[in-house]
């Protein structure tokens, strides 16, 4: 009779369902990781919970016809929304689950999870798919690498919050190039091309602009000597004095040179 039962359900079918049941059962690495990132990430856009009132809605069939109408174009747009995070929150995943086990204890953190709710709550914010891309790139690494503090990695997110991507082209130039140290004119010319507008421009405004809130907000210098102990020193004094000049600086001098702060 045993013989006959196992001819009709193979033995070692039922294993493998078994097999399969227990892995449904204890979730994978990847999927913990999805699962929490997932939960604080969703949990600060306030568009997701109207979108799935506004689904099973419109799922019921209860509507007139128009709004039936407004309700099917919403409801596209915002699925299109949740696609875009639920294929940025699955290449966030399989980025975390490759920096090994002993990060996830960081990773499934509520400090490390706040970080995750500041960021995605700015990502939804976003305009720009650059932005976007800085954003998760700035917490995925954040999950893997301790380089600095998740006070100076708040920062940051204010930093990419207030910055407009022009901003950070300029900041980027800088990096390229840290062996040496740019001047305006060196970053016009990585970024923009060798055509220099005039100086009475909206261009040149608008780059001037850009060095100045980077400057006033700490984000950039010019470079400065320091001692053994790391303190800058003062510029000598003395010497002759340069001629003065009939013009102001250019907005785009290839004299000062610029570094990034620490």
């Amino acid at each position: 009779m045993a013989a006959d039962e196992e001819k009709i359900v193979p033995r070692d079918w039922v294993i493998e369902s078994i097999k399969a049941e227990i892995e449904l059962e204890t979730p994978s690495r990847r999927r913990r990781i999805l699962e929490a990132i997932g939960m604080a990430a969703m949990g600060n856009i306030s568009w997701i919970g109207g979108a799935i009132a506004a689904g099973a809605a419109y799922a019921s069939g209860q509507s007139g016809v128009k709004r039936e109408d407004l309700l099917r174009e919403w409801l596209e747009e915002h699925y299109a929304k949740l696609r875009l995070l639920q294929a940025t929150l699955q290449e966030m995943a399989a980025r975390l689950e490759g920096f090994g086990d002993e990060v996830e204890r960081r990773i499934l953190s509520e400090d490390y999870l706040q970080l995750v709710r500041k960021a995605f709550s700015q990502w939804d914010q976003a305009y720009t798919d650059e932005k976007r891309l800085i954003l998760v790139q700035l917490i995925t690494n954040a999950a893997g690498t301790r380089i600095c503090s998740d006070d100076i990695i708040r920062l940051f997110l204010d930093w990419i919050d207030s910055y407009h991507e022009a901003h950070f082209a300029v900041i980027r130039t800088i990096y390229q190039r840290s062996g040496d140290s740019p001047t305006r004119y060196d970053m016009w010319v990585a970024i923009y091309g060798p055509h220099l507008p005039r100086d009475d421009s909206a261009e040149a405004d608008l780059y001037k602009m850009l060095i100045r809130d980077l400057s006033t907000g700490g984000v950039i210098r010019q470079p400065r000597d320091r001692n053994y102990m790391g303190r800058y020193r003062t510029k000598p004094r003395g010497g002759a004095k340069p001629a003065s000049s009939s013009v102001m600086k250019s907005a785009f001098d290839n004299n000062e040179e610029y570094v990034l702060t620490e």
